[in-house]
């Protein structure tokens, strides 16, 4: 099954397919990355993720699909040979897991009130998501350069949108949230992260990053005003 052929239904811009292609490459996967219109959505996505009609959806051979990303990160660890993405050890891995769900829940919903809002609502949401930064620094293991020890692991693909993603959230909102003085060694990580030559093959281009992110935050904070008036 591991040598059938394998397909990764992405987009531009989404932090949650390059965890997907970055396990893809960590694992020396060959693999086709079919480019997704989201405001058109093809019969493939639809055939493959009826449930959520998101990506990244991973196709592997004629019938296999996997939706979401920390599914597609599991099953790549399990079902390819190449280096482990996952610790070995139990507790170890328990708490990757852990952290992994904290970004996707807690850390994801402070950054996109953040990103959807201004004024005093974005203050207390970049307060928020500042703090969260702070929590997830304290699991860098002290004097190793990444989360999974000396090399790119499993908690460092799920935290890859701190590293590329969050400084275009920065620029574009106006609103400094990961800060040498603040967070030294997270910053450090995410400049050794970026740098990886493997992480840097399947990294967004940054400009054109920021000029797809940028008219979505007046998109974001029209919808959170008009909600807020609803309620």
């Amino acid at each position: 099954m591991s040598e059938s052929p394998v397909k990764l239904i992405g987009c531009f811009a989404s932090p949650f397919v390059h965890r997907a292609e970055l396990a893809l490459r960590l694992k020396g996967v060959p693999y086709e990355l079919v480019e997704e219109d989201l405001s058109n959505k093809s019969d493939l996505l639809l055939k493959h993720n009826p449930v959520h009609q998101k990506v990244p959806v991973l196709v592997h051979g004629d019938r296999t699909a996997i939706c979401e990303s920390l599914v597609i990160l599991e099953y790549v660890d399990e079902a390819f040979d190449g280096p482990p993405l996952l610790p070995s050890e139990p507790l170890a891995r328990a708490t990757a897991r852990f952290w992994a769900s904290f970004v996707d829940k807690q850390f994801r919903e402070s950054w996109i009130a953040m990103f959807s809002a201004d004024g005093e609502a974005q203050v207390a949401s970049a307060r928020e998501v500042k703090a969260n930064l702070t929590l997830v620094e304290g699991q860098l293991p002290e004097g190793k350069t990444f989360f999974g020890g000396d090399s790119v692991g499993y908690l460092d693909i799920v935290l890859g949108g701190i590293a590329h993603w969050m400084e275009m959230f920065e620029e574009i909102t106006g609103v400094p949230l990961l800060a040498d003085e603040e967070h030294p060694a997270l910053r450090r990580w995410a400049r050794e992260y970026t740098a990886d030559e493997i992480v840097r093959q399947c990294l967004p281009d940054r400009d054109r990053l920021l000029a797809a992110l940028t008219p979505k935050r007046d998109t974001f904070v029209s919808i959170a005003k008009t909600m807020a008036t609803q309620k």
